[in-house]
């Protein structure tokens, strides 16, 4: 999918740093990260462990404060509203937030009510998810019995009940396989095609092939190319 240069900026980040204080002293993880991501696309960040990918998308998505720089998500600055970047955005860590005590059903109910929907509107919601993501069936199980390409697109489904304009997915396929994976690419896709911006981590050159617009590499905290 082509990207118009001229779209809005979801994710604008200036000199973007963060600096880790232990007992061997400081260590600049990431180290003036320049992004500009466009609404409606589908956006990767590739890099070893280690380089930075992950502490940076911490840092978007409001889990851990900058050391210094600038951004704005869905346009709203990130050092002085972060609370109200996180009502705009979705978040799905690597390893899943879902309870296997819970429904799916449930999952997403609890999640559409904490981003303050009614208890009506978080039951249709959920159902729409649900039948997005091929659920609905397992929708009355609990989470315990799915299996991992079902997780990771409950995971999803958290993330995206709320109806954010952006997404971050930080290695949403990792274990799965080859199937299960094909089918968590086209989730992602539909929800590109929906009008969400994804930014996406990942270790796999063929996913970021396959599903990205665009791609930065980032290494030792400073992105090598783009």
């Amino acid at each position: 999918m082509p990207v118009d240069a001229a779209a809005e900026s979801v994710i604008r980040t200036h000199d973007l740093r963060k600096t880790f204080t232990g007992r061997g002293g400081a260590v600049e993880a990431v180290k003036g990260v320049d992004l500009d991501v466009k609404a409606g696309e589908i956006f990767g960040f590739l890099g070893p462990n280690g380089a930075g990918k992950t502490t940076t998308l911490r840092m978007l998505a409001t889990l851990i404060p900058p050391t210094s720089g600038d951004a704005t998500l869905a346009g709203v600055d990130l050092l002085r509203n972060p609370a109200r970047v996180r009502e705009r955005i979705g978040y799905v860590a690597q390893g899943g937030g879902s309870d296997p005590l819970m429904t799916g059903r449930g999952e997403l109910v609890i999640q559409a009510r904490l981003f303050g929907m009614s208890r009506k509107q978080a039951e249709a919601r959920a159902t729409e998810v649900l039948a997005a993501l091929g659920l609905t069936e397992a929708a009355r199980r609990t989470t315990g019995t799915y299996s991992g390409g079902m997780r990771r697109r409950l995971d999803i489904g958290m993330g995206m009940v709320h109806q954010p304009k952006l997404l971050f997915l930080d290695e949403p396929t990792t274990g799965l396989d080859p199937q299960a994976r094909a089918n968590l690419w086209d989730e992602v896709r539909k929800l590109r095609n929906n009008g969400t911006t994804v930014f996406l981590t990942t270790h796999y050159l063929e996913e970021a092939d396959i599903l990205c617009d665009r791609v930065a590499i980032i290494d030792h905290g400073t992105i090598v190319a783009e």
